[in-house]
Parts: C-alpha cells; sequence; structure tokens
C-alpha cells in the first residue's frame, strides 16, 4: 500500500501494545535515502537544545513503525 505523507499528518501514534503516544507532528527525512528517518509526535521548535530533546523524548524511528492505517502502530514506543 502507498500512502501520501501528508496523509499522515495528525495521525494518532500507538505501540503495538496499545499504548497511545501523540500525535504526528512532523515527518524528518533523510534526504540521501530517499526516506523517512522519524515521526515526531511534537513540532520542531526553533531552539536546537528544544530539537535534540524532542528527538530523545517525542520522536519514533521510522524503522519501528509496523503499521500505518487508520493509525500509526510502532513496535517499540519512544526511540
Amino acid at each position: 500500500m502507498t500512502k501520501k505523507l501528508s496523509e499522515l499528518y495528525g495521525m494518532d501514534v500507538f505501540t503495538d501494545g496499545g499504548k497511545f503516544l501523540g500525535n504526528a507532528q512532523e515527518f524528518l527525512l533523510d534526504v540521501e535515502k530517499g526516506s523517512v528517518s522519524r515521526v515526531l509526535l511534537d513540532r520542531v521548535p526553533s531552539s536546537r537544545e528544544q530539537l535534540k530533546q524532542i528527538l530523545k523524548e517525542k520522536s519514533v524511528k521510522y524503522e519501528n513503525v509496523k503499521s500505518v492505517e487508520d493509525v500509526i502502530v510502532v513496535t517499540k514506543g519512544q526511540q
């Protein structure tokens, strides 16, 4: 199945154990690989320090995305 990235904004993000993590607010792209690298559960801030915190606490590696249908399901929660 193929989805446009724009369709994923605002989707609920859950662990495969059913824990709600938040909503997909932003996506980080690896331009060299041409793929999504992370799903951010918060907006990208202007401060570099705040960005580091969001990447650590409020994002999920896209490699942990298990499925995307009505919600985004991830295997290992926030990482």
